[in-house]
């Protein structure tokens, strides 16, 4: 066997660790704000989701976050909890439940303004390159999605 045959299994020819790395890195740098807003990551994506749609079924917002029931449910029961969100059954059909903002967790909203210039800070990318990472991204995102 040659040497070279072994390269695809190079850490450093693996497109996946650089994404996970960083992944992991800018979720590390939005803590400390976050932790301002008593969210974690996983809270603060759902309530970027509601603070724009109000309301959402369950299952559109896991699509929507990439998430899968068992990682959502424990997640909407914590925001539940702290009196951010409500969760209800559709009267229509109450296989379906809707994730809904509350008052409380409409006001955390303004509070939250501060949380994206505050990580922008922390990342150390120019807007063009910001911009063009946020492009590839999405652009693998929508193929999954479509998946």
């Amino acid at each position: 066997m040659r040497p070279e045959q072994y390269d695809s299994l190079k850490l450093e020819n693996q497109l996946c660790f650089p994404l996970y790395a960083c992944a992991k890195e800018v979720v590390r740098q939005y803590q400390p704000f976050l932790a301002a807003l008593d969210l974690t990551y996983t809270q603060y994506l759902v309530m970027l989701v509601l603070w724009e749609e109000k309301s959402l079924l369950v299952r559109d917002l896991g699509r929507k976050l990439f998430l899968d029931s068992g990682t959502l449910t424990p997640v909407l029961k914590t925001l539940e909890k702290k009196g951010l969100i409500d969760r209800c059954r559709l009267e229509t059909d109450e296989r379906n439940l809707v994730a809904a903002l509350t008052e409380k967790g409409e006001d955390l909203r303004a509070q939250a303004l501060a949380v994206p210039p505050q990580v922008a800070a922390c990342i150390p990318l120019d807007a063009g390159d910001a911009g063009e990472l946020y492009r590839i991204l999405h652009k693998m995102m929508d193929a999954f999605a479509a998946e």
